[in-house]
């Protein structure tokens, strides 16, 4: 999956009693800075209105036609105050261009030595009033942690960065094409969860019964085409050394027809059937074709978890990388802040270190038999940045819930199989309590990033989703 170059639809605000100067520097900082982050404006030419900036009603139809124009490329919209802006303006451009995606409003400072009527901004006190007619109208919004920001620091770069994640969770998710492939195990009613819920804010599902996947896979012959490439595709992403060749045969034939399926519905993530009914009636697992999609960025969870792919999904938007889904599995000794995630192996292959390979899962083998079960990826995740999330529909109240959160992957001692992790969390048992308390479920989304900021802003402030914010 490509992703785009971010493009935001950018309104300069003004008001004229201000120096015009004020507005010409004040674009040209903040397209300089665009420039640098590989972000494309849309925005007003300097000869259509005074300084291409926003001011007058004639200004907002002129900025709304060109945003329009490009709505289906615009990502989200930044409102840039060099001097206190025209409230009216801002907002009847937005009304106008019918544009519903991410607001970001930035003001620039003042000079505390240029406080004259010829230097002065007063973009400090602009911003609440533009804020106070987004809200009025509706429109939800995000703001800069410091109420000003120059352009030029690190400070609103990062905002901006964090800026252009959110507009990737929103957009992504209000469109989201998910697939489940057959039904939950039945001793899952953790994975149980809400259509229609998701369904309001644009998630949608699509379903197909396991048995026609597996139906057309007994239709494709071991000597077709693209069964051979497919399992060179196997052999060359995951060391399968010891790994029966049956096996290797199912999981690509498997591989074909999923693909197909997803593809003729433009499905952007899925959630499979597992344990026990492929172990039983296709006698393997296909965690390995799992870990391949999460590492194409097409997000795959087992177990039918569809809100916990919705979580890898939202993770991985956030981050531009690979999510997988985890349990938390295990207390990590006497240590409160730490504990062990694990899973039989579907991980996409960037979480791992050197050890790489596939096998089969001995929890299921022992008692469906370790021959019905090869397919799983096992190694371990180095240290490094640790983001996790759950997304998940609490249908007695009628609401989507969530907790997020940041840690870190740690290179602590562990001895054991399959697919781990040690990873340490600022009061952990807190969080714990917290996930306890509130019914959620024992899956969580895990990403080798620090985006629990982004997906928190995304949840809260366009979605309106019940978060917890669990925050070092």
């Amino acid at each position: 999956m490509l992703h785009h170059n971010s493009t935001l639809g950018v309104i300069i605000g003004n008001r004229d009693f201000f120096p015009d100067s004020l507005i010409a520097t004040g674009r040209q900082e903040l397209l300089e800075v665009l420039r640098e982050l590989d972000i494309e404006p849309v925005i007003l030419d300097p000869g259509a209105t005074k300084l291409g900036a926003v001011e007058t009603w004639a200004d907002a139809k002129k900025c709304a036609a060109l945003f329009a124009d490009n709505r289906a490329r615009i990502d989200g919209i930044l409102i840039s105050l060099p001097n206190f802006g025209d409230e009216k303006g801002v907002v009847e451009t937005i009304k106008l261009s019918g544009l519903q995606v991410p607001i970001l409003v930035q003001a620039f400072p003042d000079d505390l030595n240029a406080l004259t009527p010829s230097q002065r901004r007063d973009a400090f006190c602009g911003k609440i009033s533009v804020c106070n007619n987004l809200y009025q109208y509706g429109y939800p919004y995000s703001v800069t942690e410091q109420h000003t920001l120059d352009p030029k620091t690190d400070a609103f770069k990062a905002e901006l960065k964090k800026f252009v994640s959110v507009c990737r969770v929103v957009n992504g998710l209000k469109n989201a094409r998910l697939g489940a492939v057959g039904s939950r195990p039945n001793a899952f009613n953790t994975t149980r969860y809400s259509e229609k819920l998701l369904q309001v804010f644009g998630i949608s599902v699509q379903t197909v019964d396991l048995s026609e996947i597996l139906g057309s896979v007994r239709k494709l012959a071991d000597d077709d085409a693209r069964v051979k490439e497919r399992l060179v595709r196997i052999r060359g992403y995951v060391n399968t050394q010891g790994v029966p060749s049956l096996a290797l045969l199912k999981m690509a034939k498997f591989g074909i027809v999923l693909d197909d399926w997803m593809q003729s519905l433009d499905i952007q993530a899925s959630a499979l059937q597992c344990w026990d009914s492929l172990q039983q009636n296709f006698g393997a697992n296909v965690c390995t074709l799992m870990s391949m999609m999460s590492e194409q960025l097409l997000p795959s969870a087992c177990e039918v978890d569809v809100t916990g792919v919705v979580s890898m999904y939202a993770l991985q938007l956030a981050s531009n990388t690979p999510s997988a889904l985890v349990d938390w599995n295990n207390n990590y000794a006497d240590d409160s802040d730490k504990c062990v995630l694990f899973h039989c192996g579907n991980w996409a292959k960037s979480f791992y270190g050197e050890e790489f390979k596939m096998e089969y899962a001995p929890i299921l083998g022992s008692t469906l038999g370790n021959e019905n079960t090869y397919g799983v990826v096992s190694g371990r995740v180095p240290a490094g940045p640790f983001s996790y999330a759950r997304v998940s529909s609490d249908d007695r109240h009628g609401l989507i819930q969530a907790y997020v959160g940041d840690g870190q992957f740690v290179d602590d001692p562990l001895a054991t199989f399959g697919s781990r992790a040690v990873v340490q969390v600022p009061h952990l048992q807190e969080l714990l309590r917290y996930i306890c308390k509130n019914g959620f479920e024992h899956h969580a989304a895990m990403n080798r990033s620090h985006s629990a900021a982004v997906l928190h802003e995304a949840f809260t402030t366009y979605f309106g989703w019940d978060v917890y914010y669990h925050a070092a």
